[in-house]
């Protein structure tokens, strides 16, 4: 899948996830573009996982509590039956969980700070901080110019 069918196939999630808990749907994309490789993921294709969210936390109406592992020492990460599930659950997550990040989104350097200095990377599996934050911004810019006239 290229970057600009990611884009075209998601952006309608992202946008729906965005509106129900106002939260820009670009950086809702970019995270999405970020932590699946543009839709390659594992954790994507077969689970409908798009955001790395783990299995942790109580059921809600997006995650039943069905998890996976995508090899015997990997964490247990959340399953969706569709990729708006995951969409949903993530806007859900960020609104309540990373209120400041989620009031800030419609600034996505702004956004970028509060989620890539959050508990929402986990520095544990190797991220880095500052590396996502730049990327996170980066697409997020990617995103605004190809969708100009749609958002």
């Amino acid at each position: 899948m290229t970057k600009k069918d990611f884009i075209t196939k998601y952006l309608p999630l992202a946008q729906k996830a965005g509106e129900a808990f106002r939260i820009n749907p670009v950086v809702i994309l970019a995270q999405a573009a970020i932590e699946t490789g543009w839709g390659q993921s594992d954790l994507c294709l077969r689970y409908h996982n798009f955001f790395g969210i783990t299995a942790y936390g109580k059921k809600n109406v997006w995650w039943t509590g069905t998890s996976a592992r995508l090899s015997a020492d990997s964490l247990s990460f959340r399953t969706y039956p569709a990729p708006l599930h995951s969409f949903m659950d993530y806007g859900r997550l960020i609104r309540h969980a990373y209120t400041d990040a989620a009031d800030v989104s419609y600034k996505p350097a702004a956004f970028a700070l509060k989620i890539g200095y959050s508990k929402y990377i986990s520095e544990v599996n190797g991220d880095n901080r500052e590396a996502y934050r730049r990327m996170l911004v980066s697409i997020s810019q990617s995103i605004t110019k190809l969708t100009d006239s749609s958002l």
